[in-house]
């Protein structure tokens, strides 16, 4: 009996023994963190994993706008063998380069697979799911690999893909800034070449790619990754390590990473240069992008959308530009960071914690924009008295870097949201945070070590956690589009009021019906046709627009009724001036010339 139950301790103990031998397998470890950073990503957007098909998670914004790039890059490459980053018939007749605004062609082309198998609408609830996955999977694998700590690059990994930076701009859609799963991989690689111990060219060719990568998601991430990166180096070859200055290794590591990314790095970045060496990227007013900057509080003020504490945050703050502005660091991530600052002389590497200081801060500057604010409000400096004479006024704005910038730095001041440099923040906070998170779990009793980042892992969830989502949205057309669709030929579309030409949504139902269209999203740089003929469709329904509108080769003309106090009178002068109506779908009323 005592032999029976001594060998079936062995057994189990032996099987055990195997399990974990199975698991200690860099394969399977990895696979099961995929599979934990996929549950968090389902829990943390739920119920979206149940309406991937047909609905969009939050308000119709720029998402709606994503569905339709989607469909488009699928229809240009599988079904009419075009160039994707040109749209003829969109901007009616002239054309639209999609450079115009974010194309996020790396994150669209994911999409495409996804897309042929379930609609792009599916398409693009998969890649927004998977930005969570993989950033959460480049944190974890940045932080086992500087810590040699699974657990601390769980901890980090779950702090950095769930920040609710991220989970704001997948609610409106902002497709190309939910694009944040490269920061980690690329860093990693930076920070490798950076050490310059040896010739290390899987690194510095990783860096590379993901540099590239970068520029093919977000143009503002790759400027912003460029100068955060300019100023990295410079500062580690000044005061970290001169001696890299005259390394072979170091500058070989360097020119594996310039041409392993450049190829990459010039598809994503050249449309934006041609069109401003065109003089048609303009670049944005001063007070106009005041507005996008950060207010130092806005790094501190928990998500208006968490699930319990959000909608008294949204109540007692000033919350307008809260989608840019939510850059909560969270409380877990912050004391961990500080704990990593504390310890620091016991870490095993003190040029990671440095690195990631100096760019957090750095990053934080550039974040809060041009001028100093605090809850939204600018932060001004009184003036002494006899400057207060001599320059004739009290106060001054208690300028930053950025403005300098702004001023004499090439395409600084084509950057409209100097908010977004705020992701760059979160990413070393998260980083800083996992260092800190290694040295906790690697100081308690080794039995508590898997409670203990049990217990970190879900204080970040509960502290980042939206709660379920109920605002969704259903991916459709009009009526009136589906019955444009069965329409013969190809006649162009126009859309009234006027207004809406450049409205996601309308262009989502461009879409659906495929005709030609006189708008597009032309949310940043409006084309110079449609600037011209805007002021004079804008006078619809008077003679000059209907005749302008028969120049341009329109055949449908589409009126939304509801935005008029009184169609019926809109409707009269159309006739009277050319027009007719030939169909009434609800609100929406098909016209054509009258001939």
């Amino acid at each position: 009996m005592v032999d029976s139950i001594i060998m079936t301790n062995e057994s189990i103990k032996s099987r055990r023994g195997k399990l974990l031998t199975l698991i200690d397998r860099p394969w399977v470890s990895n696979l099961l963190v995929v599979i934990y950073f996929t549950m968090i990503t389902i829990l943390m957007t739920w119920p979206l994993a149940l309406k991937m098909g047909d609905h969009l998670l939050g308000y119709v914004g720029d998402n709606i706008y994503f569905v339709w790039l989607i469909d488009w890059f699928k229809r240009a490459l599988f079904e009419l063998h075009v160039s994707p980053f040109f749209a003829p018939f969109l901007n009616y007749p002239e054309g639209w380069s999609l450079a115009y605004t974010e194309i996020a062609p790396i994150m669209v082309v994911m999409a495409i697979p996804f897309a042929l198998v379930g609609g792009a609408a599916f398409g693009y609830n998969a890649v927004l799911m998977l930005t969570f996955i993989l950033a959460g999977m480049g944190m974890y694998l940045w932080i086992k690999r500087v810590t040699n700590s699974k657990a601390a690059g769980l901890v980090a990994g779950t702090i950095y893909a769930f920040v609710p930076y991220h989970m704001a701009h997948a609610l409106i859609g902002h497709f190309h800034i939910m694009g944040v799963q490269w920061f980690p991989f690329y860093f990693m690689g930076l920070y490798e070449i950076l050490k310059g111990r040896e010739n290390n060219w899987k690194d510095a060719a990783l860096a590379g790619v993901f540099l590239g990568l970068i520029a093919l998601t977000s143009i503002y991430y790759t400027y912003m990754a460029l100068l955060t990166t300019t100023f990295l180096i410079m500062v580690y070859l000044a005061f970290f390590d001169r001696r890299q200055i005259v390394n072979r290794k170091f500058w070989s590591n360097m020119a594996i990473f310039i041409v392993s990314g450049l190829p990459l790095l010039l598809l994503g970045v050249l449309p934006f240069i041609n069109l401003s060496s065109q003089g048609l990227m303009r670049e944005f007013a001063m007070e106009y992008s005041k507005q996008y900057s950060a207010s130092v509080t806005d790094f501190f003020l928990p998500s208006t959308d968490h699930f319990l504490w959000g909608g008294w945050i949204g109540s007692h703050f000033d919350r307008s530009q809260w989608i840019e502005a939510t850059l909560y660091m969270g409380v877990v991530s912050s004391f961990l960071a500080l704990l990593a600052f504390v310890v620091r002389k016991q870490l095993n590497d003190h040029k990671v914690l440095w690195l990631s200081i100096i760019g957090g801060l750095f990053t934080f500057m550039l974040a809060l924009g041009l001028n100093l604010y605090w809850l939204n409000q600018p932060v001004t400096i009184t003036l002494p008295e006899f400057l207060q004479s001599f320059l004739e006024r009290e106060t001054i704005p208690a300028r930053l870097p950025g403005y300098y910038l702004y001023l004499y730095l090439p395409f600084y001041a084509k950057m409209r949201v100097w908010m977004r440099f705020g992701i760059y923040v979160l990413l070393f906070l998260s980083s800083i945070a996992g260092l800190g998170a290694a040295w906790l779990i690697r100081n308690v009793a080794r039995k508590w070590r898997l409670a203990l980042t049990i217990l970190l892992t879900t204080l970040v969830i509960f502290e980042f956690y939206p709660g379920p989502y109920e605002a969704f949205f259903s991916v459709t057309g009009r009526p009136v589009d589906y019955w444009l669709a069965k329409q013969p030929g190809a006649g162009a579309v126009a859309q009234f009021p006027f207004e809406l030409e450049s409205v996601q949504e309308y262009i989502y139902f461009q879409g659906v019906h495929q005709k030609p269209y006189l708008g597009g999203f032309f949310n940043a740089f409006p084309p110079p046709q449609f600037l011209a003929i805007k002021p004079i469709m804008d006078t619809f329904p008077e003679r000059g627009s209907i005749e302008l509108l028969k120049d341009l080769g329109v055949e449908y003309v589409l009126i939304e009724g509801g935005y008029y106090e009184d169609i019926g009178k809109i409707l009269s002068i159309a006739e009277t001036n050319g027009l007719k109506v030939i169909q009434q779908f609800n609100d929406d009323y098909i016209l054509v010339f009258d001939e």
